[in-house]
């Protein structure tokens, strides 16, 4: 007989609540075999393949593309014992064995998967009951048909939880036909009661699948996901830090010329070597000169924190909005390895991969404006970090060079650090660092 399983949404990254239903993998009636990636979630880190820990049919997914969801929530059923093979359990242990499983044994987490460690709960919000341990498994009914999820008309989602959706179902309204009266028009269950029962006419949405209103000429965004979190992350470090930003314009000549000449070498064939990447050296070797722009204030401890390593922080715009994915122990690696790590970096950045973990532990962070052709700016300091370098594109000028008027490639630096951890002594000598070493990259030698 069939044995049902409930996939719950699992944290994907320590503290996370919720998170967005991207897009399934898989339909009822599909077979799934364990660690197969059935559903794509966005958190408010990343965009997240969530793996099933079992192997089976599945028979019901709980919730569509375009809702946000409780870590906890049941996402999808699987019958892991879709053709009856399973032994049957003793008589004396079946009471024991019918009772549903504790939420952790039913839910293992999986290599790489990102769970929290067992026995770690979240805590119910304030007025909230109690949440049971787990969700027992539904009631098999024999030759009955697995429950389809309703499919989105034209990439429309209407907004309604699941048991919302089911009163709907039960009662044959159609959600599509209906705009919610809660907020953001979501669907509630007096919308549906009064939809079946002809009290109020149906209402017709106008907003289309972009969320443009033409009667009132608007379109509205939910803000959740990466976006909500680089919002939160950037208001905190505005108003806890006390910025400092100071500017610097540079001849990077000698730079673009070693760059042409390496990329000619056998040693950089294939490697992607950018501006950004020499950027990122002189970062590294500038920072042991000067560590307080790589440490960090600790506020609950009252301390000041130095690393002995830079985990350097890239910013990435992505369709998603900005991630800054980290390179671990940059200082320990050469120009080629860090051009290596960069561009594997912003690669899966750009396509949205980037896991949480990824974005976690970052000591100092690099900006690159000039890629949109800006020259300079004033960067927010990401949580946790003290310091964040904007590098600005670079333009043929007219540059004064041994008392003569040269064309020569320059740019502008700008740095901003935490007044609390770095003085204006130490953030102007690690920018003037960082622009010498650019300026004539002979002098990395002398670190």
């Amino acid at each position: 007989m069939p044995e049902y399983k409930q996939f719950p949404l699992s944290d994907t990254a320590e503290g996370l609540t919720e998170a967005d239903i991207l897009a399934w993998r898989v339909k009822p009636g599909d077979t799934v075999t364990v660690n197969q990636i059935v559903v794509e979630v966005e958190t408010a880190k990343a965009a997240v393949e969530l793996p099933i820990p079992w192997a089976g049919v599945v028979t019901e997914l709980h919730v569509e593309p375009g809702q946000t969801v409780e870590v906890g929530t049941t996402i999808l059923t699987v019958d892991v014992d879709p053709d009856g093979k399973a032994a049957p359990a003793p008589a004396a242990a079946a009471s024991a064995e019918s009772a549903p499983a504790p939420a952790e044994e039913e839910m293992k987490p999986l290599v790489g998967y990102g769970s929290k460690a067992a026995g770690t709960t979240r805590r119910a919000r304030k007025g909230a009951a109690a949440a049971p341990a787990a969700t027992p498994a539904p009631a098999p009914v024999a030759a009955a048909p697995a429950p389809v999820a309703e499919a989105p008309r034209g990439g429309y989602v209407p907004l309604a939880k699941p048991p919302v959706r089911k009163l709907a179902k039960d009662l044959g309204v159609d959600l599509h036909s209906l705009t919610g009266s809660a907020d953001g028009g979501v669907i509630t269950r007096d919308d549906v009661h009064a939809a079946a029962n002809g009290s109020a006419a149906p209402k017709v949405s106008t907003v289309d699948t972009a969320g443009y209103d033409p009667a009132t000429r608007e379109r509205r965004v939910p803000i959740k996901g990466v976006r909500k979190a680089t919002a939160a992350a950037m208001v905190q470090s505005a108003y806890t830090a006390p910025h400092v930003t100071e500017f610097l314009t540079i001849d990077v000549t000698p730079m673009m010329e070693l760059r042409e000449k390496l990329k000619k070498s056998r040693e950089f064939s294939g490697v992607k070597l950018t501006p950004l990447v020499f950027a990122a050296k002189a970062v590294c070797l500038a920072a042991k000169r000067t560590p307080d722009v790589n440490a960090v204030w600790d506020e609950a401890a009252q301390e000041i924190v130095y690393k002995d390593y830079v985990h350097l922080g890239i910013a990435a715009a992505t369709p998603r909005g900005l991630v800054v994915p980290k390179i671990r122990d940059a200082d320990s690696l050469s120009l080629k390895e860090l051009a290596v790590a960069l561009t594997e970096l912003t690669d899966v950045a750009r396509e949205g991969k980037t896991t949480p973990a990824a974005m976690l532990g970052g000591t100092f962070t690099i900006t690159n404006v000039g890629v949109f052709g800006v020259d300079t700016g004033t960067p927010i300091i990401n949580p946790g970090e003290s310091a964040i370098l904007a590098v600005g594109a670079i333009r043929d000028t007219a540059w004064v060079v041994d008392g003569e008027i040269k064309v020569r490639k320059v740019m502008q630096l700008s740095l901003s650090f935490d007044h609390r951890v770095v003085d204006g002594q130490q953030g102007s000598e690690f920018l003037a660092d960082v622009g010498a070493l650019l300026a004539d990259p002979a002098v990395a030698i002398t670190y």
